[in-house]
């Protein structure tokens, strides 16, 4: 039992998803680490999917500027309501998205999307944005965003 209940804590660690659902998908899997993390990870889409169509019309504005005061982001993320606009998973989600931004110069929002993160290349932006999704529970969008860089 010991082993179980350290899966789910290291699971739940990995994943950002809540204990019962790491648990159900541990089952699911028979115990199986790896299919337990892509079961997660295709509710995820799931529930993105549902959420998709519902409107994001609160959120918050995150700025970035990078050592040496050299490059500068804003980024605009929406979500549905002004709670979880000030929810701590949702700054953090904000902040380290603006890091990827000054980090990585992606085109536009849908490049942006498709990239992997600078932090975790094993996932791309919308597997992070999926899983916020999915912990929330709300429609979470990135809204725009603008990359400054002096001399350019």
């Amino acid at each position: 039992m010991a082993r179980s209940v350290d899966d789910i804590k290291q699971l739940r660690e990995e994943t950002s998803c809540g204990v019962i659902e790491c648990k159900k998908a541990l089952e699911e899997a028979k115990g199986n680490f790896q299919k337990a993390k892509e079961i997660l990870r295709k509710r995820g889409l799931e529930m993105a999917a549902k959420k998709a169509d519902r409107v994001a019309k609160e959120g918050r504005m995150e700025a970035y500027i990078h050592n040496g005061n050299k490059i500068g982001v804003v980024v605009e993320v929406n979500c549905e309501t002004d709670f979880v606009a000030r929810n701590e998973d949702f700054c953090k989600f904000t902040r380290e998205l603006a890091m990827h931004i000054a980090a990585m110069n992606p085109p536009d929002v849908q490049g942006l999307l498709s990239q992997p993160f600078v932090k975790d290349p094993d996932k791309n932006v919308q597997d992070l944005l999926n899983a916020l999704v999915a912990k929330i529970g709300e429609n979470i969008q990135i809204g725009r965003f603008v990359r400054f860089k002096v001399g350019e």
